[in-house]
């Protein structure tokens, strides 16, 4: 079988660096808040562009964590898109909000800046945009709409590390960009990460305190908060690995690149598009198919280890009945998300390995397998 992605591949070229990393900090005795928590914050915001970083235990706790510090809650509203991993909309629910759905562009599969706007009412109090698949959104547009309706803007970055518009990495262009280093992205660890990054000192401070607990002073506690700090071995493996992101990323965008030249004569696969003045890094390889369901079976079937990433959008789970949004409200959203399989993706996958999945994929949508 073709894996999907292949960690293996990756530690066995930085194993001796990640091992070495991970046993200084067992033999340190500090587990928690130590010397590589403070490192890779600092080693991140540089990455991003950013003065600030805030690591935490998770992606989803980014997103958790950034609503409450914008003491976003019960009646408020934040708009983002029905075309993502849960955790989008499960933070939006943790602190009491209501995520209010925007069409997607059909291409891109990220959220249409063009159809923001006349969703926004008195309630609404941010716009979390997801960079799907670590193709970049149209910052400039979204932010531009936020400044005049005085909105924050929450990045989801979890997919997007490194990633570009117009030359600015993402996370960097909203009050708060989250990021997930769980081990199949783009910069995963070896188990459960997230992160802030911000501009604002004040916020900075507020979810430094949040995550610990609600208290900046140890044993003081000034509100409810979390716990959601990220661990020194998780820390250390995350800043043996930041260095080699880059590199990583551009070995995807080339095998993305690979893979566009062997379906370019069939028209019955539809490659991502890729919007000019971005960086997209690739986090998977996602094209539309017809009769997708039948062609994902034969497809693993014939030893090609592909994935459907979100079959049923949000705004149709049972999570977000309560909701009572006709399932044709969101058109793009349900076509593509009937139609998207993604190809197996990660920076060791070979020139042969790519050959095979097309050439499967071809000979299945022909009807020639």
């Amino acid at each position: 079988m073709i894996p999907i992605m292949d960690s293996k591949r990756q530690y066995a070229k930085i194993g001796d660096k990640l091992e070495e990393a991970v046993v200084e900090v067992m033999r340190s005795g500090s587990y928690i808040l130590g010397k590589n928590n403070k490192a890779f914050e600092e080693e991140m915001a540089a990455y991003c562009g950013t003065k600030y970083a805030v690591a935490l235990n998770s992606g989803t706790d980014a997103l958790h964590v950034a609503l409450r510090a914008l003491d976003i809650g019960k009646g408020d509203e934040v708009i983002t898109t029905a075309f993502t991993f849960v955790a989008t909309t499960e933070a939006i629910g943790i602190v009491g909000a209501k995520p209010v759905f925007a069409y997607i562009d059909k291409d891109t599969f990220n959220i249409d800046p063009e159809k923001i706007e006349a969703l926004i009412t008195p309630n609404t109090k941010a716009i979390i945009p997801v960079h799907l698949y670590g193709q970049p959104c149209e910052m400039d547009k979204i932010m531009d709409i936020a400044k005049r309706h005085n909105l924050h803007v929450i990045e989801d970055a979890c997919q997007g590390i490194g990633s570009e518009y117009k030359g600015q990495k993402v996370g960097s262009f909203g009050t708060f960009g989250c990021f997930s280093f769980y081990p199949t992205k783009n910069l995963g660890t070896m188990g459960d990460g997230g992160m802030l990054v911000m501009n604002d000192e004040k916020l900075r401070d507020r979810v430094v305190a949040l995550r610990n607990h609600g208290g900046a002073v140890r044993y003081y506690h000034d509100e409810i908060g979390v716990n959601s700090r990220l661990d020194e071995i998780q820390a250390a493996i995350l800043r043996v690995k930041l260095p080699y992101v880059d590199e990583w990323n551009a070995a995807r965008k080339a095998n993305a690149e690979y893979y566009n030249e062997l379906f370019a004569d069939c028209d019955e696969v539809e490659t991502p598009v890729e919007l000019h003045d971005t960086k997209c890094i690739y986090h998977q390889y996602t094209v539309k198919v017809p009769n997708r369901d039948q062609v994902f079976d034969k497809m693993r079937e014939n030893g090609v280890g592909v994935m459907l990433y979100y079959p049923v959008p949000l705004h149709m789970q049972k999570v977000h009945k309560y909701l009572n949004i006709p399932e044709m409200s969101l058109p793009n959203t349900v076509e593509d998300t009937k139609v998207v399989m993604s190809l197996p993706m990660f920076p060791e996958i070979t020139k042969e390995e790519q050959e095979t999945v097309a050439k499967t994929l071809k000979a299945i949508v022909r009807g020639e397998l």
